[in-house]
């Protein structure tokens, strides 16, 4: 269960958020702050794995109030002014989001923060509560929460991608170049046009074939440089 907290001074931003998290599995509201002074009191005797944060709010800015904690959970940011963007990267947030954002930037920004590491903390992350960094995906109009660890492949299925893991297999209405950018960079390899495989699941290389538990996958002409790479490592 991923448990964050919103803090904005603005109502339709609350509405927002938590409308876009109902949409998500495993997304717990801990609590609405409508003030950094507010949240900054809930979290001294709480914690939480995510917080949506706005810039521009009375008493204490944002990037001001995330500099009080020591050990910050990860944070999406959420304002209507992207002059602060570097600032904020420079913090070590997840990501950025400018107002208005869509379902897609959102569910974007809260793929970046569930599978990142990057960010200091010491609170029950998303990666220990799971065992594992996850992603999102999106199937039949429903969003997955799938464990990274789990992912063997994936192929490319005309407007598809089918990502096999170790229990099943699920399609998306996505790219695979477009799967690739959410995957884990060093744990993921793009070894064919059509297939992206997972480093820890390979079980050996003969030819131009990966052997991945009983599925064989071929390795395209362009992209034998990348396993050579790998073979080095």
């Amino acid at each position: 269960m991923i448990k964050y907290l919103i803090i904005d001074d603005e109502y339709i931003a609350h509405d927002i958020i938590k409308g876009y998290c109902d949409l998500l599995p495993n997304m717990q509201l801990m609590k609405s702050c409508f003030d950094a002074l507010e949240a900054f009191e809930y979290l001294n005797t709480n914690k939480v794995d995510l917080i949506f944060l706005d810039l521009n709010m009375p008493k204490l800015k944002g990037f001001e109030f995330l500099r009080t904690l020591s050990f910050p959970p990860k944070v999406i940011v959420t304002t209507a002014y992207k002059k602060y963007a570097i600032e904020g990267y420079e913090l070590q947030i997840s990501d950025y989001l400018l107002k208005p954002f869509s379902f897609e930037r959102f569910l974007k920004a809260v793929n970046n923060a569930v599978g990142s590491n990057n960010t200091k903390q010491n609170t029950n992350t998303t990666e220990q509560d799971n065992g594992a960094q996850t992603i999102f995906l999106r199937s039949n109009k429903k969003y997955i929460q799938v464990n990274i660890s789990i992912i063997l492949f994936a192929e490319s299925a005309g407007n598809y991608t089918k990502v096999v893991t170790l229990n099943e297999i699920i399609t998306i209405r996505e790219k695979i170049s477009d799967l690739l950018e959410k995957l884990p960079k060093n744990d993921f390899l793009k070894v064919h046009k059509s297939f992206i495989v997972a480093k820890k699941h390979i079980e050996n290389i003969e030819g131009n074939r990966i052997k991945v538990k009983e599925h064989k996958i071929p390795i395209g002409t362009t992209h034998k440089n990348i396993i050579n790479e790998f073979l080095t490592e």
